[in-house]
């Protein structure tokens, strides 16, 4: 399916305003979703329940209210929600420009692409080499939803990513956590240097990793589909935190001769993990709806004769 443009933008570099259209980068739709269901097998449906009265309420009738008080609360009206937002503008200021690696990646949010509109090509790619000739990213400011967000735009091979910033108020500091910095040994902190020595690669293939849960679930449901038992897998005894005491240098050494066995393993394709039904007996692609139809005959008569389409 060919992308969709989310917006129309101006990207406002110096006097030069590039026009570009906005992609979302990621897909949420991927993910394996249940339905709630009633007892009989229908749907169910949400309700709003008054605390005080217990009755329903109805959405047309709602207020929203921030509550400043424990029950006590400033009620807004809609059209004066409507005059707190930020009017939304076409048009995406670029206010800075500072090293790619100085933004901590704890501060990024939903990430978008820009590509160029129509006539926007040349400025668009002068500002794509440039940013990764001088090895900065721009900051800009940008008017959506009645907010005002900050965008980190930087270079790809392939063209710019637009990503959405956290703001400073949103992000929680570590230093919260109070936690603890332990002196370790110089030959403790050799030997674990070693250990990562030999797990390191160049780069990050994400196309090496699979969704394994969503693996599993798939393949449940192929079962469920065709009328068998889904069957849990046994799970490894695995001790309790803090139960066993062990010595860091010993398990050190014993990670760096475990490391070395799996080298030759770190530079393939990773497999995924076994799922949690009987994969040896589950089928390996889903089904198309007809052949799905032809269940065995212990198939519940509740099992639904259309396969999902992976996503």
């Amino acid at each position: 399916m060919a992308a969709r443009s989310i917006a129309s933008l101006s990207l406002s570099f110096g006097l030069v305003s590039i026009p570009v259209r906005l992609y979302s980068a990621t897909e949420s739709s991927s993910d394996v979703r249940f339905n709630l269901l009633a007892p009989d097998g229908s749907r169910v449906k949400q309700q709003y329940i008054s605390e005080s009265t217990g009755a329903v309420v109805e959405r047309s009738t709602m207020k929203k209210g921030y509550e400043f008080e424990k029950g006590r609360f400033v009620v807004f009206t809609a059209d004066e929600l409507k005059a707190l937002e930020e009017s939304a503008s076409h048009v995406v200021e670029i206010v800075a420009f500072i090293p790619e690696k100085s933004v901590d990646p704890i501060y990024y949010d939903k990430a978008y692409y820009i590509a160029p509109d129509k006539r926007g090509g040349k400025p668009y790619s002068l500002l794509q080499q440039a940013l990764a000739e001088s090895g900065r990213c721009a900051l800009a400011k940008w008017a959506f939803k009645g907010k005002t967000r900050i965008v980190q735009v930087r270079p790809s091979d392939d063209g710019l990513v637009f990503q959405q910033l956290l703001f400073a108020d949103e992000v929680r500091s570590i230093k919260e956590l109070n936690i603890e910095h332990v002196p370790v040994s110089d030959s403790e902190l050799k030997l674990a240097m070693q250990i990562i020595e030999q797990g390191a690669e160049d780069n990050y293939n994400p196309a090496a990793y699979e969704d394994e849960e969503k693996k599993r679930i798939l393949a449940a449901i192929d079962r469920k589909i065709e009328g068998r038992q889904v069957i849990s897998a046994e799970r490894a005894d695995v001790p309790e935190p803090g139960g066993e005491v062990i010595d860091l240098m010993d398990a050190l050494r014993a990670s760096l001769r475990g490391s070395a066995k799996a080298k030759p393993a770190t530079t393939q394709k990773r497999k995924s993990a076994e799922p949690v039904t009987d994969i040896a007996e589950a089928p390996r692609t889903r089904k198309p709806a007809a052949r799905a139809a032809k269940a065995p005959a212990q198939a519940p008569a509740e099992a639904p004769t259309k396969v999902r389409a992976r996503k």
